[in-house]
């Protein structure tokens, strides 16, 4: 049609316009000439790949189906095994006519059996701490010993019965305190097959997994996350440090303390409602109040706050993310705790590390706390390089190991801590550091510190 238009030889504007039409065309032309080719280019390339797709996809689904086959294979030889042994130890009872007896040892062994261990990579430790000369840092030594001054003060447990209050002044009205629970029912014995509600949730969030109730521990989460508190003194002897440095070193302590009972809990907690919350009033036997509410339910997400009249407040915004990996459970909490000090105005911040869930599926639960945080002063800049250690069967390092150390905004250490997520923390004044020889992984440089003797800091209360 162009072509025709173009042979009627118009003159003046109408020319001109088919003439910038046919360019026009043209060029249309041969964008659309390119871009077939370029289309023809992309099919074949894309059919090459998605052969090779298909291929990896038909792979990748047949090893789900082996493993799917296998683990359903373990999970029974699990419950034959598991049944066999309640009839044993049943029958072997009513011989003996003792009732209770009956082997106990056959539970612990399920792990060594169950369990498969890798190779972990040997790191070298960041630092080395070397006991200092008490003759040559005789004078510095005094200036460390005030930060223990006030720690031989009876502490009390979230789970003790509260003090009497006979020692109050006679002007002030006697009030009941609330009796407390002292224990809670036994968890019913009941078999469980989670193969059949598990083996359809590896990848998936865990909020997304229904879960048996027997799964469950009988508090709810909100209660779990007002545990933090049960080692409230340490915040209280915080609050009375003069030295920032000192504070920061109480305050490690108590994030630690966070995870003692853990090694135990291997029941989830109840998912709380939306708007639901949880008050733990301790203020006439341990000068804090604390409020605790569900502020959203997907993803679930719990809002702390705590009040003392001790001279600190703490609170935490915290949600969990987690991921079933089929032999264990990653469950990695977001969210920053805080902690802001009256007296000097020092406010701290830091995370929570990674929990991890072993032999969901075959074997006794265990569980493992991992990674790497800061503790950080914002009002000073002072900060503490926390490294909880993951598990290892090869390692020679005790078993569940955390270390630290204190630094000013400098850079400069002046703390070393050290000890157990699960049993007690120690710290130690650094009288003076240097760097020591090349470890040999990666040409890194160990810091060696030299440092007064080790003195306790915290350390977890019997289990009631």
């Amino acid at each position: 049609s162009l072509s025709e238009l173009d042979s009627l030889r118009l003159t003046g504007e109408a020319g001109d316009k088919i003439r910038q039409v046919t360019e026009r065309a043209t060029l249309f032309r041969i964008t659309s000439n390119a871009m077939i080719n370029a289309c023809r280019d992309f099919l074949a390339l894309a059919q090459t790949h998605s052969k090779r797709w298909q291929k990896a996809l038909q792979a990748e689904r047949e090893q789900r189906v082996r493993l799917e086959e296998a683990l359903e294979q373990l999970a029974k030889q699990h419950n034959h095994l598991e049944r066999a042994f309640r009839g044993a130890a049943q029958a072997h009872a009513i011989v003996d006519n003792t009732g209770s007896t009956g082997p106990r040892k056959g539970e612990a062994s399920d792990e060594d059996d169950d369990n498969e261990f890798f190779d972990a990579m040997e790191e070298a430790p960041e630092f080395i701490t070397v006991p200092a000369d008490p003759q040559f840092h005789k004078r510095s030594s005094s200036n460390a010993s005030g930060l223990n001054s006030d720690m031989c003060a009876d502490d009390q447990s979230l789970n003790e019965e509260p003090l009497t209050m006979n020692q109050e002044s006679p002007s002030q009205e006697l009030v009941p305190l609330k009796k407390r629970r002292t224990r809670i029912p036994d968890k019913p014995n009941y078999s469980l097959n989670l193969w059949s509600i598990m083996k359809n949730c590896i990848g998936k969030d865990l909020s997304k997994i229904p879960m048996p109730v027997n799964f469950n521990e009988p508090i709810s989460m909100l209660q779990r996350l007002s545990e933090d508190l049960e080692y409230h003194e340490l915040l209280d002897k915080a609050a009375k440090c003069h030295s920032s440095l000192e504070q920061m070193c109480y305050v490690v302590a108590f994030c630690v303390s966070a995870y003692s009972t853990t090694v135990y809990r291997t029941g989830k907690p109840f998912n709380p409602l939306l708007g639901e919350t949880f008050e733990l009033d301790r203020q006439r036997e341990s000068g804090y109040r604390s409020l605790c509410e569900q502020v959203s339910h997907h993803p679930p997400a719990a809002a702390h706050h705590a009040i003392s009249d001790r001279g600190w407040t703490l609170r935490q915004e915290i949600t969990v993310a987690s991921k079933f990996r089929g032999k264990y459970l990653s469950i990695m909490p977001l969210g920053t705790i805080h902690a802001i000090f009256e007296k000097s105005n020092n406010h701290y911040t830091w995370k929570k590390v990674t929990t991890t869930v072993h032999n969901i599926i075959v074997g006794k639960l265990w569980i493992d706390q991992s990674g790497e945080i800061d503790i950080v002063n914002h009002t000073t800049g002072d900060r503490c390089h926390l490294k909880f250690a993951p598990y290892s069967y090869f390692s020679r390092d005790v078993a569940r190991k955390v270390t630290g150390v204190v630094m000013d905004k400098a850079g400069k250490a002046h703390y070393v801590l050290s000890g157990t997520w699960d049993e007690k923390m120690e710290f130690s004044r650094v009288m003076q550091s240097s760097r020591g020889g090349e470890n040999g992984t990666e040409g890194k440089q160990k810091t060696v510190y030299q440092t007064l003797k080790a003195r306790e800091l915290w350390k977890r209360n019997p289990l009631p």
